[in-house]
């Protein structure tokens, strides 16, 4: 591709959080690293120039990002809220641009008990979501079973693109030192869990009691960090808080758990470097039923086989005793306790299933190899579309035009 025919991408992120990290900065980023003569990318968090202090709307915004590229990415729905993004969607469409909507999660159909829920509706973000996703060329989801709940909306084309990680980061790549005793079983969880939370209710105390306390340590990453003294009251330490009461219900005698501080996207290795099983429990409904697989992603990375709920997409790489363990939604607790109770005391069994585990994920979730993709998705999309962006920059002058009368403004 000639250098002048790069594509253009403006990528217009959400936040700075976990799931726009994974979703739409790093991978932009290793996207322009990796192919800089067929690629060019610019990350933009406010491609309308809102007043961020005040909300207002500025009326001399001259849409410079959004004029300049060729495909613009819209990132989950903004924290400036749905009717921002959607807007970002009809200014795309006005001036010609190829449009992306990229989500994790399924808007479309928040669940009740979701702590967000009534922000959720009162903002009518999920028919926002559908608006978007009507007035989008491409929709891009990270399992098939999300993308078969999003093509009722969508008008253009729908593709499943992974979530991967940068394995090559110093925290995917510890080496790991702790003994063989006691094992230490890990989950990593946010501010949203706490239905999740509720599925694992009372069985660490029941592994206890099976394997003795003795015998493990249990450690639950994710709490937001608070200075050492202070008595954090804030909404997101309550979650937390209620997180420990239901997952330590029954505990007595010695400690053998820690609840360790969120960590930022780029470090998250630093957690699974130190566990010996991961777990993942979920509630079945859609939204949970539509989640990614990036716990296996990051559990296979350091050879930890991965106990998870049987929901959304897990059973695509997670085999029964092959690769790890998939527990029925509904099951009893107990199934549960006997799963984890058997990986802790057959090491040889952890271990096989570790590295069987990590040869999938090297192979399918690490973006310094498959990032290609992306651009492979574009020029399928363009085809099967037919419409390639990059013959309607007609634009750019008018961008030159705005440069040299602020340049010439400047000697006035």
């Amino acid at each position: 591709m000639a250098k002048d025919n790069k594509l253009r991408i403006l990528v217009f992120k959400a936040n700075d959080g976990g799931c726009a990290y994974y979703r739409a900065i790093m991978p932009f980023q290793k996207l322009q690293e990796m192919y800089p003569d067929e690629v060019e990318v610019i990350i933009d968090d406010n491609p309308l120039g809102i007043d961020t202090s005040t909300g207002a709307w500025q009326p001399d915004w001259d849409f410079r990002n959004m004029k300049w590229a060729d495909v613009i990415l819209i990132n989950n729905i903004t924290n400036f809220g749905g009717n921002y993004a959607a807007r970002v969607v009809g200014k795309a469409k006005e001036f010609g641009k190829f449009v992306q909507m990229d989500t994790d999660d399924l808007l479309t159909s928040l669940y009740n008990e979701h702590r967000l829920f009534d922000v959720y509706k009162d903002k009518d973000l999920g028919n926002i979501t559908k608006f978007i996703y009507s007035h989008s060329h491409l929709i891009s989801v990270t399992s098939s079973k999300f993308a078969d709940r999003v093509v009722p909306f969508a008008t253009g084309a729908v593709a499943v693109v992974k979530n991967a990680i940068d394995y090559d980061l110093p925290c995917w790549n510890t080496v790991r030192t702790f003994p063989k005793r006691p094992i230490r079983i890990g989950w990593a969880g946010g501010i949203h869990h706490d239905v999740d939370v509720k599925e694992f209710a009372g069985i660490p105390h029941l592994v206890n009691q099976k394997v003795g306390r003795e015998n493990i340590i249990w450690d639950f990453y994710g709490r937001p960090p608070f200075q050492p003294g202070e008595n954090p009251k804030d909404w997101q330490q309550d979650v937390w808080r209620g997180y420990k009461r239901v997952l330590l219900a029954g505990f007595k005698g010695h400690k053998n758990w820690n609840i360790h501080f969120a960590m930022p996207p780029d470090a998250y290795g630093s957690m699974y470097s130190n566990m010996d099983i991961a777990i993942a429990p979920l509630q079945m409904n859609d939204f949970n039923d539509s989640k990614s697989d990036i716990k296996v992603a990051e559990a296979g990375r350091y050879k930890v086989p991965l106990v998870c709920s049987d929901v959304g997409c897990y059973n695509d790489t997670i085999k029964n005793g092959e690769t790890g363990y998939l527990i029925s939604p509904g099951a009893s607790k107990m199934e549960w306790v006997r799963t984890l109770a058997k990986i802790i005391k057959n090491p040889k069994h952890r271990v096989d299933m570790g590295k069987k585990l990590n040869a999938i994920t090297d192979l399918n979730f690490n973006i310094n190899t498959i990032v290609h993709e992306r651009l492979n998705l574009y020029e399928e999309s363009f085809k099967a579309l037919d419409f390639d962006p990059r013959k309607c920059r007609e634009f750019e002058e008018e961008i030159k035009r705005i440069d040299g009368k602020k340049e010439a403004a400047q000697y006035e």
